[in-house]
């Protein structure tokens, strides 16, 4: 019966072929062929695969002449396969394989018998692993094993690198990418995921960790990828002993960038997600706090400033109307101009720190905070990539730790050592020269709602209003949190070797949250209440020269100067006006750089709120 069925194939091919003799320069007839190589060449297996309904010299295009082949006096050359399939071949020829001598043939060893794939992702495995079985484990793996039960959707060798554009992995940024792009591209299809019951959100939680973010920035070599964790072949499940994220295994996988990675360390929530309560309690919960304090916080003082503003709008108009009517005289405050020192060369030196700092933390913090957006990647290759975006932005939490230390060191000596303060610690504290919040701050804010709302004058204040104290204590809140995380994630293993590791997720939301609390809160309302109100636009240099009108400082701080000459102490603060080319140019030209500054970042910080949802 076989030998009946092969006649029949043969009759076949000869009924299709139809060649013309080989001496008129025409095809060889394959029956010609396989009277002689039958013995290695199936009739059956050949006319059933892809090359079927070719003759054999289409493959075999040197023999032209069947007698001199049978006489050996052809040599027969290695087939072009180019010659037909020209996609496959330009895409081979860019790739790894052809630098290292592997042609066509060395993969298709089956070139005679090889049939359509039809996508069935195990021919491809099948081809692979006559190379490339030995060392990576790939076909134990979570994904090999899922192609061998038939599962088209796990991946398999060619959906990471492709069938025949296979390429080098080359340098470490383009190593590290690889490793983490090829895993995006299915486990970012939330649809595919769903579909085979895998943790869907793989992709949402790592591109919101530090890694992720740099990856996104555009640079993977600086962070973990997928594979760094996951490996790039041997990929299994958590609850397997072999996996590399076994629990069991997990010091070894993270100490590979983490050299003191401990057991605490490895507690890590890698994914965890803040929106999952169940399964993520703790970062729910810091998440709702962070984002209630967000929410209160800007609140009430947007509207507070809202308010502000459209009363001193108000205010300045009746102003401008009483000059004009003759009513208001600037001769009513004698010496109306002359100077008095408010701040000491110390405290503006401070406030330069101040500034400088939080400029380079906010310049260096926000494109990793908002990642996604193209004007994030423009600014991190302006520092040269994310690695100088860390070390400027750790410079500057270095100064943000001494211009603290120093507060520190100026409010202990104001409560216990200066001489020219009356009273002990307690009458020191609450104070009119303190920056403690006292009962007098509830009056003047009581003072200026009713001013906001017509009912009563604008109230005047101490040496310090009850926002520029807020400001002042905010500071100590800020070192806790965003200070306090910041160092967390700055030493994770010194951390980690006393801390869970998911104290590690808790410190990254506190410091993204509180660090966009900060700015927020700088950019709007302190420049508002320093520099935008009425009374001060567009600036108020107070701050960097430490003086202050008579006028100013009897309409906004009445109260002080009333204390000053109970006191007999006024003069003792009259100086110079500050004035020359340090000042006007130097001082000036940085308070206004910082201002704009700030507010280009605030445009930045709402374009990417308006345009991706944060």
């Amino acid at each position: 019966m076989a030998f009946f069925r092969s006649a029949l194939l043969l009759c076949l091919l000869l009924s299709a072929a139809q060649p013309a003799p080989a001496e008129q320069g025409m095809a060889i007839d394959p029956a010609t062929c396989l009277g002689c190589h039958s013995d290695r060449i199936s009739i059956q297996a050949f006319s059933g695969s892809v090359h079927g309904k070719n003759a054999c010299t289409s493959c075999h295009d040197d023999i032209t002449d069947l007698v001199r082949h049978m006489r050996k006096e052809i040599k027969v050359h290695k087939v072009h396969c180019e010659r037909c399939h020209k996609r496959e071949n330009s895409e081979h020829y860019a790739s790894i394989h052809i630098s290292r001598g592997i042609m066509c043939a060395n993969c298709h060893t089956d070139i005679h018998t090889h049939t359509y794939w039809k996508n069935d992702k195990r021919q491809v495995i099948a081809k692979c692993i006559q190379c490339h079985d030995k060392e990576q484990g790939f076909r134990n793996s979570v994904h090999g094993r899922a192609v061998a039960k038939g599962n088209m959707d796990s991946a398999a060798c060619n959906d990471c690198h492709n069938l025949h554009a296979i390429q080098k992995l080359g340098t470490d940024r383009e190593h590290r990418e690889f490793h983490t792009k090829v895993c995006l591209k299915c486990h970012s299809n939330e649809e595919l995921m769903k579909r085979n019951k895998v943790f869907n959100v793989a992709v949402k939680t790592y591109m919101e960790s530090y890694h992720g973010k740099n990856y996104r920035l555009g640079f993977p070599e600086k962070v973990a990828g997928c594979a760094d964790c996951h490996t790039a072949h041997a990929v299994l499940p958590k609850n397997d002993p072999k996996s590399s994220v076994n629990p069991a295994n997990l010091v070894k996988t993270c100490a590979q960038c983490h050299s003191g990675a401990t057991t605490l360390f490895t507690g890590f929530y890698a994914h965890g997600e803040h929106g999952d309560r169940e399964n993520y309690p703790i970062l729910y919960y810091t998440f709702i706090g962070m984002t209630g304090l967000l929410l209160v916080t800007f609140t009430v003082f947007w509207i507070h400033t809202l308010l502000w503003m459209f009363r001193g709008f108000v205010e300045n108009r009746d102003r401008e109307h009483r000059l004009a009517s003759g009513e208001y005289r600037d001769h009513l405050v004698p010496e109306a101009y002359k100077q008095y020192r408010r701040f000491k060369p110390v405290h503006i030196f401070l406030h330069i720190l101040v500034i400088t700092s939080f400029l380079g933390l906010s310049l260096t913090g926000l494109p990793l905070r908002f990642s996604d957006q193209q004007w994030a990647m423009a600014m991190m290759n302006f520092y040269g990539g994310s690695a100088n975006a860390g070390l400027i932005h750790r410079i500057c939490a270095v100064i943000t730790f001494v211009y603290f230390g120093a507060a520190l060191v100026m409010s202990f000596h104001f409560l216990f050592i200066r001489k020219d303060i009356k009273g002990n610690f307690i009458q020191r504290l609450f104070g009119p020269d303190s920056l403690c919040p006292s009962l007098r701050d509830v009056r003047d804010v009581v003072g200026m709602l009713k001013w906001f709302f017509f009912r009563g004058p604008k109230p005047t204040f101490e040496r310090w209003t009850y926002w520029e104290k807020f400001d002042f204590l905010a500071v100590f809140w800020g070192m806790f949190a965003i200070g306090g995380s910041g160092l967390m994630l700055w030493f994770p293993e010194i951390f980690g070797a006393f801390l869970p590791g998911w104290a590690f997720n808790v410190a990254t939301i506190v410091h993204s949250d509180e660090a966009l609390l900060a700015t927020g809160f700088i950019f709007t309302v302190h420049f508002f209440n320093t520099h935008g109100r009425p009374e001060k636009f567009p600036m108020d240099f107070v701050i960097f020269n430490g003086q202050i009108a008579k006028e100013e400082m009897i309409a906004e701080r009445g109260d002080q100067w009333r204390r000053y000459e109970e006191e007999g102490r006024t003069e003792q603060f009259a100086c110079k006006r500050s004035s020359g080319v340090v000042y006007d140019f130097l001082f000036k030209g940085f308070g206004f750089s910082a201002l704009l500054i700030g507010l280009g970042l605030l445009v930045l910080m709402i374009l990417a709120f308006v345009g991706s949802g944060h």
